[in-house]
């Protein structure tokens, strides 16, 4: 029986000794060197609304929450029945307009010719005058004539000009209103995936109004909070590292933001306590082939650790050496 004791004993004791010897290894993988700070943060997405230009109701909504799409690809569609019936409208002005410059310019072909006829007269006058032929009041009615002509050509020459103009207000017309019917189906601006579908088929939307929310997977950071004391010794561009929890990796990242107001502090800061409670947030910023290589892994709202190195003349501790997970999502 004593033996057994003994022997249960010296389990739970090296028991004991493996458990504590796991929590100082624990605690020395968890202790940093001066110049490098950790900050638990949360992971997120660089987040886009994409809104309607014009006002409309939504006839076609093709895509789902969570679908992956490209650049340029449609969203939602607006009912397009008036923008159609005023693309008509302006495509008649504009060949009603057509008609008229036609007219014009046969008009001034007319008149050119009728002009060159008064200046063959006028010139067979003069030379006849010369042989005591025809009269001078004869020459002279004659570059009468070619006169009127000569302004009948400009005249037509003015109607054509003005014509040619009302023929490009038309065209713009038609283009401008082709522009909105192109702008009544809703495009993504970047690729990315949807994240919220905010309106819902046959609603009526404002100008301006949202339709969806995507997320950007190329604009991956984390966010966290640091002190007065830390954040002075923090620069763009600072070396950073990411430890999602769940995940098995040591993620790379930059310093891209530094926020320039304090946050969790009163309002008016007087005592020296005080202002060891003023935070600023920053942001740890994966780089966008990075972020997209792990897209499918990387999701907004994660939850981890953030290391952010004060200097560089401090090396990372090995266990915070660049780590990217084992299976890399497509």
């Amino acid at each position: 029986m004593k033996k057994l004791v003994i022997v249960i004993t010296l389990i739970l004791l090296a028991g004991v000794a493996a458990a504590g010897g796991w929590w100082w290894y624990q605690r020395q993988m968890e202790q940093l060197p001066e110049g490098i700070v950790k900050v638990n943060g949360r992971f997120e997405l660089g987040r886009m609304d994409v809104a309607s230009l014009y006002p409309g109701r939504i006839e076609a909504l093709p895509v789902i929450e969570g679908q992956e799409i490209a650049a340029g690809e449609v969203v939602a569609r607006l009912s397009s029945e008036e923008t159609q019936a005023l693309l008509q409208a302006a495509q008649a002005a504009r060949d009603r307009v057509t008609q008229t410059v036609n007219r014009a310019e046969a008009q001034t072909a007319a008149r050119r010719e009728q002009q060159r006829l008064a200046e063959l007269e006028f010139k067979n006058a003069k030379a006849l005058q010369k042989d005591s032929l025809v009269s001078s009041v004869e020459v002279e009615r004659r570059q009468r004539v070619l006169a009127g002509e000569t302004a009948a050509v400009k005249a037509s020459q003015a109607a054509e000009a003005e014509a040619r103009a009302a023929i490009r207000e038309a065209e713009a017309q038609v283009r401008r209103i082709n522009s909105v019917k192109e702008d009544l189906e809703i495009r993504a601006p970047r690729a990315g995936r949807i994240e919220y579908r905010i309106a819902e088929l046959g609603r009526v939307i404002p100008a301006g109004g949202k339709v969806v929310t995507m997320l950007d997977p190329s604009d991956a950071c984390m966010s966290l909070f640091l002190p007065t004391y830390t954040l002075g010794q923090v620069r763009i561009g600072s070396d950073a590292r990411i430890i999602l929890d769940g995940i098995t990796a040591v993620f790379p990242a930059k310093v891209s933001f530094i926020a320039s107001e304090a946050q969790f502090t009163p309002k008016y800061v007087e005592t020296a306590d005080e202002r060891t409670k003023m935070m600023y947030r920053v942001k740890l910023q994966l780089a966008a082939d990075l972020a997209l290589q792990y897209k499918d892994l990387l999701k907004g709202g994660l939850t981890g650790n953030g290391y952010v190195r004060l200097t560089n003349e401090v090396p990372w501790p090995p266990y915070l050496d660049e780590h990217l997970p084992q299976e890399r999502e497509n």
